[in-house]
């Protein structure tokens, strides 16, 4: 999760001529023009699908708020926080394309938007997790048996507040910049070592290494636990679980891998044009996917549950009952057909026998 997307200048590093007395800067120019296609085009199909199904999430939600529990609190301000994290996502589409003509204020508004949204959608998710690990393997404590809505709005201002703590160095630092080419952009501005290694350490141990550490010891404590019940659902149940580790961490550790890489570059460790320019095509690559994981939030933690299809599927039929008769009618028919097929063929069959 870069802090601020196509904020790193990955043209300030250079290697010597032939003679080795005059350095000269890393030709990225091809990295740049693809970029300019690559980035916006992905960014906007992220943004399109993760919209409309995260929009759905919050529409559901709220129009059902009376019969919330935690979890549907939990679902509720994850959908949020992905939204926060899609609307910055135009920007930085258009500011791969062109410069950055929003001005100061909208470069640390949407770099807080950006910040907020990826902490808060990881940190929910570590909520969410803590909450099936208590109510599944302590069932009788004390929280197990408080999981109203109420208690879920005083978790979730208390996520949304370690979150802006969180996003507050990257909001800080942020700055619109001007470069040599008159070409603007919206980027971290520090030249304090100390900083920089405070950043890249930040990301990597909220974004991946603790939520890894919390998320595997609660799940190694939530399969045993459910293997034991004698219930038919618990297959699905610990299926489920592992697509929620497994999607997660396959999307956002080839990310934080290549942060790391490009932290060591920032140290004098890989500073030749070769890795530049590698590592400055393999972000562009990691990000896109890391960032495709909010499409996937609502269909893991809401489409999943049966209450929340429930919910879905009438929501639909209320608002657009037209269409909805119209695909009802059109499944009919198409099973229908299927069963003539099939009846013919069966019938064809045990003739020609």
């Amino acid at each position: 999760m870069t802090e601020e997307p196509l904020q790193t200048d990955y043209g300030e590093y250079y290697e010597n001529d032939k003679d080795g007395d005059v350095a000269q800067p890393c030709n990225n120019r091809n990295t740049e023009a693809f970029s300019e296609v690559f980035l916006p085009t992905l960014y906007s199909i992220v943004f399109i699908i993760g919209f409309i199904g995260n929009g759905l999430v919050v529409w559901v939600l709220i129009r059902y708020r009376r019969k919330s529990n935690m979890t549907d609190v939990c679902l509720l301000n994850l959908a949020i926080s992905d939204l926060f994290f899609l609307v910055s996502l135009p920007f930085w589409a258009h500011s791969a394309m062109a410069d950055w003509i929003f001005g100061k204020f909208m470069c640390h508004t949407v770099t807080g938007l950006y910040t907020m949204g990826l902490y808060g959608s990881i940190f929910f998710m570590v909520l969410m997790t803590v909450d099936r690990y208590l109510i599944i393997v302590h069932p009788h404590s004390i929280f197990s048996r408080n999981r109203s809505a109420q208690t879920g709005l005083v978790l979730a201002s208390f996520v949304w507040i370690l979150s802006l703590f969180a996003s507050l160095p990257n909001i800080i630092i942020v700055h619109e910049s001007k470069e040599m080419n008159n070409s603007t952009y919206c980027r971290s501005n520090t030249s304090s070592d100390a900083m920089k290694t405070f950043i890249y350490f930040k990301v990597n141990v909220l974004s991946l290494f603790l939520p890894l550490i919390i998320m595997v010891y609660c799940y190694a404590r939530i399969i045993p636990t459910l293997i034991n019940l004698k219930s038919q659902k618990r297959h699905k149940i610990i299926r489920l679980i592992l697509a929620v580790v497994a999607v997660y961490f396959l999307f956002w550790t080839p990310y934080n891998i290549t942060l790391l890489l490009l932290f060591m570059q920032t140290k004098g460790y890989l500073d030749t044009c070769e890795w530049d320019n590698s590592l400055s095509l393999t972000m562009q690559w990691v990000e896109t996917i890391a960032y495709s994981h909010c499409c996937l939030n609502p269909i893991i933690y809401g489409f999943v549950g049966e209450k929340f299809r429930r919910e879905v599927i009438k929501v639909v039929k209320e608002q657009f009952p037209l269409c909805f008769r119209r695909c009802s009618s059109f499944s009919q028919q198409l099973s229908e057909r299927r069963a003539s097929t099939f009846s013919r063929s069966t019938e064809y069959s045990s003739t020609h026998m």
